[in-house]
C-alpha cells in the first residue's frame, strides 16, 4: 500500500516538473517577447549569484569537514544564502513600494 502511494507521488512530481518546463516553452513559441523577459530575469539572477559568489566566504569549520563540506561547497552555500537574502529584501521592498503606490493613486 505504501509503495503505491510513493509511486503515485513520484508520478505527480514528474508530471508537475515536465509541465513547469514544457508549458512555458509552448507559450513562448507563440509569444517570443515573454521569453525575452524571462531570459532577462534569469540573467539578472545569474549575475546576482555571480556577485554573491565573489563576495561569499569560503571558510570551513572542523565540524563541517565531517559532513564532507569543503571550501568550494561552503562558498556555493554562502553565495546561495546571500542571493536568497538579496532577493528576499528586494521582494519585500517591492511589496512595500507597490502598496504605497497603490494607496497614493
Amino acid at each position: 500500500m505504501l509503495d503505491i502511494g510513493l509511486y503515485f507521488c513520484y508520478t505527480l512530481l514528474i508530471v508537475a516538473a515536465v509541465s513547469a518546463i514544457v508549458l512555458p516553452l509552448i507559450k513562448a513559441v507563440g509569444e517570443p517577447r515573454s521569453l525575452l523577459r524571462s531570459l532577462i530575469g534569469v540573467g539578472a539572477l545569474l549575475v546576482l549569484f555571480g556577485i554573491s559568489y565573489a563576495v561569499a566566504d569560503s571558510s570551513v569549520r572542523p565540524s563541517w569537514l565531517v559532513l564532507g563540506i569543503g571550501e568550494n561547497t561552503s562558498k556555493i552555500i554562502g553565495a546561495g544564502l546571500i542571493t536568497f537574502y538579496v532577493v528576499l529584501v528586494l521582494a519585500f521592498l517591492g511589496l512595500i513600494f507597490s502598496e504605497i503606490n497603490k494607496a497614493l493613486k
